[in-house]
Formats: structure tokens, C-alpha cells, sequence
């Protein structure tokens, strides 16, 4: 089996999502409140795992503007869930990079008063597991 396939099957197999059950409406996307910052939208995201395009959403800074607050999940009429593959892809990158992209010391420099809490709580969860 291609290299292609594998990384497919195991983001499958992570997220626990079948990809083949989205109808790509955008109804996902356009719920995402990160919509603006990523290169890769929630429904992009899933259609390019079907299509094997692993490699390019890892190396892609949308895995970690995804602030994992599950809109996109619930807006979803498929039960696609593609929040959780986000999570996979990003889960694969960190594994590939061995290590964390964002630093604890970094977050100061980083601090906004606009930024929502919830953003601050979901990078403390990604980046310190």
C-alpha cells in the first residue's frame, strides 16, 4: 500500500471519522470561527484526507488556527466531525516534528487583549499533551 493511503487510513483511524460521508455543503466552514485565518477549511480538511493529501495539511499553519471549538461539528448534517480530523492531522505533525510547535514562553509575547480565553485554553491543550 502507498505511503499516501497509510497516513489516509491512520488519520482515519485516529479521528474515528469516515470522510467519505461528507458532502462538502461548506455548512461546516461556514460556521468556523477561524474561518478567516486558515488555508484549509473545516471541509477541506476532510476531502483532502479522502483524497490522500495528508502531507500537505500537516505542513499547513490551518492545523493550528483550528481552535477546536466543535462548530463545526454540530453544524454538520452528516455527522462528519471535522474537528476531530484536524485534531488527527495535527496530532501526526507534532508526532512527525517530535516535538510541540508553540512554547510556553511564547505565549506572553503573544497576548492580546482581543483574544478570546477559550483560544488560550485550547493552545495549553495542543500543545502541551
Amino acid at each position: 500500500m502507498e505511503r499516501k493511503e497509510l497516513r489516509k487510513e491512520q488519520i482515519e483511524r485516529i479521528s474515528g471519522v469516515n470522510v467519505r460521508k461528507c458532502m462538502r455543503c461548506g455548512k461546516c466552514s461556514a460556521t468556523c470561527p477561524s474561518y478567516d485565518e486558515m488555508e484549509y477549511h473545516p471541509h477541506e480538511f476532510v476531502y483532502m484526507v479522502e483524497k490522500g493529501e495528508v502531507a500537505k495539511l500537516m505542513e499547513s499553519d490551518s492545523i493550528y488556527k483550528c481552535l477546536t471549538c466543535f462548530a463545526c461539528v454540530e453544524r454538520c448534517p452528516r455527522d462528519v466531525e471535522p474537528a476531530k480530523v484536524v485534531e488527527a492531522v495535527r496530532l501526526e505533525a507534532v508526532r512527525k516534528q517530535g516535538m510541540n510547535r508553540l512554547k510556553p514562553d511564547a505565549i506572553p509575547e503573544m497576548w492580546d487583549e482581543d483574544l478570546p480565553q477559550q483560544a488560550i485554553v485550547t493552545a495549553m491543550r495542543k500543545y502541551t499533551k
